[in-house]
């Protein structure tokens, strides 16, 4: 599966520096090796108002940065998701990065645009241990809190200091502050939920984007933090995780899946580019050519299988999923339980799990005796291959080739899939299912518009 992207999701755990060992010296020599350095986007000769930066920069630039990620982490681990986590309204709001902004802006030509990337993670690694001396400087027991509350009081004050210098209370910068004081909380072995709960209730939704905290607020934060904490969340052991997929049934079953806008119904789409092919060239290409060659096979195929109107089930994934991994033969059902999501999400497994997923992805074709939108079904019978996570790898990529195919089995192909990709959604958030199914109405609308009148 597509790892998430996204550095606001990182724990503590995934960015500590004493877990993940880094040579600041050798940075330079590893970016320059990875496959996307060799593909650096070329950047058009236009104005940033000219339409043709803006599609650059949606279907070469972003693809690209995304690529660069994706290698980053494979090679150092999701703590390097945080080079692109720049300052105000970049790739990601209110970080603390000021050697990158946006694909847009931060890519030029090859050497300056490497030598952008070397120095963001650089700077985020930087940061991150300059966190860890600040949280390690209040080594603090919660066994003893009643007696050191004051010490929890300065540490949190320090650290919200530490994060509103860094990102200078720009445009999101909030999220990260909140993040800031979880990661320390989960360091002195506060329970991670509670650490979350603690901290939104003790900032109360009070601090604000482009707006720096006086003194007065920062120490009721503060205070507020260091006044809930309590000798029994004190938790080593936590809780096994609940089963994700079991949430999402029961999420599934209350979604108002008929209220999904149905740009569908108004018939094939055929258009001007294949979008779909292009993003796999594009973002796993760079990844890995092997990677790509896969998808496009696997493309193919279930435009075959759509065109003859085949049924949707786990068979049909299965001989999907054959060239997505690159196997001799079709890949099994998983036999554990899967987790995704940096470890914060779990999908249970039973000797139903197949049946049940079939019948899911059955209720993906029309039916006239219970009729909805077609976004709703596409968006439906991805979530359902990512949550019933059927194989032990490349989920992410099934669940987009599935939604490929139930668009394609109506006659309706995509010229960009970039929403599509690029997000993550949650198991048990009913919200993030009717979002998925806009994101695809807006693509099938905007496919529509361009065939009609090519950029």
């Amino acid at each position: 599966m597509i790892p998430v992207l996204t550095p606001a999701f990182l724990s503590w755990d995934e960015v500590d520096p004493a877990r993940h060992p880094f040579d600041a010296e050798s940075v330079a020599r590893v970016v320059h090796s990875l496959g996307p350095a060799r593909r650096v986007p070329r950047r058009p000769d236009v104005a940033f108002a000219d339409p043709v930066m803006s599609t650059w920069s949606r279907d070469e630039a972003e693809l690209w940065a995304d690529a660069m990620s994706h290698a980053l982490v494979q090679h150092y681990g999701r703590w390097a998701t945080g080079w692109r986590w720049s300052h105000d309204e970049g790739d990601f709001d209110g970080g603390p990065v000021g050697h990158w902004c946006c694909p847009r802006d931060s890519i030029t030509t090859p050497e300056e645009t490497l030598a952008r990337v070397v120095a963001a993670l650089c700077e985020w690694r930087a940061w991150l241990e300059s966190l860890a001396g600040w949280i390690e400087a209040y080594p603090l027991d919660l066994d003893t809190v009643e007696d050191n509350r004051i010490v929890w009081e300065r540490a949190a004050r320090n650290l919200i200091l530490q994060v509103t210098d860094r990102t200078g209370c720009g445009s999101g910068w909030h999220g990260h502050c909140h993040q800031v004081l979880t990661w320390f909380l989960d360091r002195w072995s506060v329970a991670s939920d509670v650490a979350e709960d603690l901290v939104h209730r003790a900032i109360g939704g009070r601090f604000e984007s482009w707006t720096g905290p006086d003194d007065a607020l920062v120490d009721e934060v503060a205070e507020r933090l260091a006044l809930s904490l309590r000798p029994e969340d004190h938790a080593p052991l936590p809780e096994p995780l609940p089963d994700h997929l079991e949430h999402w049934l029961a999420v599934r079953s209350s979604v108002p899946w008929q209220q999904a806008s149905d740009s569908g119904a108004d018939g094939p789409v055929t258009p001007y580019r294949d979008g779909v092919a292009e993003d796999i060239r594009g973002f796993d290409g760079a990844v890995d050519p092997a990677r790509a060659h896969g998808l496009l096979a696997a493309l193919e195929e279930l435009r075959a299988d759509a065109s003859r109107g085949a049924r949707l089930d786990f068979g049909l994934l299965q001989r999907w999923q054959r060239h997505v991994l690159g196997t001799p033969q079709p890949p099994p059902l998983r036999s554990l339980p899967a987790f995704a999501k940096g470890g914060r999400e779990r999908y249970g497994i039973g000797p139903d799990t197949r049946a049940r997923l079939d019948a899911c992805l059955a209720e993906s074709a029309f039916d006239a005796e219970r009729p909805l939108p077609l976004t709703a079904r596409a968006a439906r019978a991805y979530l359902d291959v990512c949550f019933f996570h059927p194989f032990d790898d490349g989920n992410g990529r099934s669940a987009l080739l599935t939604l490929i195919f139930v668009l394609a089995r109506e006659g309706i192909a995509l010229d960009g899939v970039i929403l599509l990709r690029r997000v993550s959604f949650r198991a048990d958030d009913p919200r993030d299912a009717l979002t998925l199914a806009r994101y695809i109405d807006v693509h099938i609308t905007e496919t529509r518009r361009r065939a009609a009148a090519p950029e």
